[in-house]
């Protein structure tokens, strides 16, 4: 059938994975627990098609990352997100960097089979929830005032909401200080707002994952 290799942080999943596709007869699979070891076992294996997780163990947006970074060496793989998270701005945005299908974690397994032949014939396969969210979105205007932001703006955004100070983000990112306050900017300016709480208040009411999390905004310095 196809090289497949599969990247979650989340054993079982690996493993219900790794019984779907043997029943399907894939030719080869490959597992990964973390966005490092998928693009080790990519280089190494040169996959036929990419499974892989959003939110591992750093944050929603790590498979997103792992995205775009696989996107600068090969524009042709397809890549397949496999996820709990049925926002459909993340999903537009994983489309936008390059995924070819998003399926949800609680559909059925003929559902990502259906995916894997969709992409493999170079077509697109969207889980209908998630295809109604993005239609609706884009209906209405997409009036999420997160729509239009950058990766690294959303990145750094997640961060700002857990409370994180520029030192801190800039580490996890693995980008300078400097480079983190000039993003913050961006972000100030493309939300319409001045201080930093206010930038906390809009990352946790429209940020998957945030909402309902307390944030600490004494844990934020520097800013």
């Amino acid at each position: 059938m196809t090289k497949v290799l599969v990247i979650d942080d989340h054993p079982l999943v690996l493993q219900g994975c790794q019984r779907v596709l043997e029943d399907a007869g894939a030719e080869s699979i490959m597992l990964a627990a973390s966005p490092i070891e998928g693009f080790r076992a990519y280089r190494t294996q040169r996959p036929d098609l990419i499974i892989v997780d959003l939110a591992m163990n750093k944050g929603i947006l790590v498979g997103l990352s792992f995205i775009r970074r696989l996107r600068i060496h090969d524009k042709s793989t397809p890549i397949i997100v496999l996820t709990m998270h049925d926002d459909p701005m993340i999903a537009s945005q994983a489309l936008r960097l390059g995924a070819s299908g998003y399926v949800l974690k609680d559909s059925s397994s003929s559902d990502l089979l259906k995916a894997m032949a969709s992409v493999r014939q170079g077509k697109s396969f969207l889980s209908h929830s998630v295809a109604s969210g993005i239609a609706l979105m884009e209906t209405k205007g997409r009036n999420n005032p997160l729509h239009g932001m950058t990766l690294r703006e959303l990145q750094t955004l997640e961060l700002i909401a857990q409370g994180k100070p520029y030192g801190d983000i800039a580490e996890e990112l693995h980008v300078s200080y400097k480079t983190v306050a000039n993003t913050c900017s961006q972000i100030k300016a493309k939300l319409g707002v001045k201080s930093l709480p206010e930038i906390m208040r809009i990352a946790i009411d429209h940020l998957p994952e945030i909402s309902g999390k307390r944030v600490d905004g004494r844990g934020a310095r520097g800013q």
